[in-house]
């Protein structure tokens, strides 16, 4: 009994052992915060915007329309958004503001937008609001001020962020990128504007933009000379393509004309007397054109038969 007794006990050792070496089974879907990152990926957590910047992005109301009180973007660059922007601004009866923040930067969590946005963009011209991160445009995100924040249904708000990041991602410069999201949301605050003005129309409850036809018409020509760039830039390597192929056909065909090597018709002599040469015996070869090839023109023509 003492040996079944130690055998036993034995047997239930090994098999936890057993059990705690093997593997547990793993979840079928794990929840998405506890997913593991992909392999070779470092996620690392954003940290807030230093405290000594506050103020320059949420102080006061903005004195220009690019607010980069870090100086992330380059002199250069700086210089080039803001002509854009005043631009659009001089070109729109909505203004754009930028607000440039890190890529690995957040909006502490103790700054409320909404808050913000209603104190220092209620009164005044309707604005889009825009907080954008350079190398991380699909982080960025856009606010309306209250005038007209009622009027544009979020879906589309979420198309014009949606389409200036798709734009964005198009290019691999970050100067590029800026460019092109920052046109592409011009572009898209034009149809936000017919959109306000439809609905003027319609209802009187609405929210006034303060929209001037002179100004939309202005930013319709925009629209459209952007959209015509965008074709003509798509058009323009097959055209290119297109170009350099007939140039090669065109100096092939002068190649060939200039080393072309033409050879005369072999003219059979008359005999004279039985005999196929004698003194002073020769023909003369006459060609119909000039402009055709000898060895194109074979067929002989008698000298008497011109003679009538």
């Amino acid at each position: 009994m003492k040996f079944l007794a130690h055998f036993t006990t034995a047997l239930a050792v090994i098999s936890v052992t057993l059990l705690a070496a093997s593997p547990t089974p793993a979840s079928a879907n794990p929840s998405p915060a506890e997913s593991p990152p992909p392999s070779g990926e470092i996620v690392r957590p954003f940290i807030p915007i230093p405290e000594k910047f506050i103020p320059a992005y949420f102080g006061k109301r903005p004195e220009s329309y690019l607010i980069d009180p870090q100086k992330l973007l380059s002199p250069s660059d700086f210089r080039d958004r803001l002509a854009f922007l005043n631009y659009h601004a001089s070109d729109s009866a909505i203004d754009l503001f930028v607000f440039v923040i890190g890529a690995d930067q957040e909006i502490p969590a103790g700054v409320k937008l909404d808050e913000i946005i209603g104190r220092f963009f209620s009164n005044g011209r309707p604005a889009v609001i825009v907080f954008y991160y350079p190398n991380s445009v699909q982080r960025s995100t856009l606010l309306l001020s209250p005038s007209i924040a009622n009027t544009i249904p979020q879906t589309e708000q979420r198309r014009i962020l949606e389409s200036a990041v798709m734009q964005a991602n198009r290019k691999s410069n970050v100067s590029e990128q800026t460019e092109q999201f920052l046109v592409q949301v011009s572009i898209r605050i034009y149809w936000m504007e017919q959109m306000i003005s439809g609905k003027s129309a319609k209802n009187d409850k609405v929210p006034h933009a303060n929209l001037n036809p002179a100004l939309s018409k202005s930013a319709a020509k925009a629209a459209g000379f952007a959209k015509l760039q965008e074709v003509v830039m798509q058009l323009m390597i097959p055209a290119a393509a297109a170009f350099v192929t007939l140039v090669i056909i065109a100096l092939l065909v002068a190649w060939r004309r200039l080393t072309a090597r033409h050879f005369f018709p072999v003219h059979q002599v008359e005999t004279r007397l039985g005999g196929n040469h004698a003194a002073g015996v020769g023909a003369v070869i006459t060609f119909a054109s000039t402009k055709v090839p000898p060895a194109s023109q074979r067929e002989q023509v008698s000298d008497f038969s011109r003679r009538f």
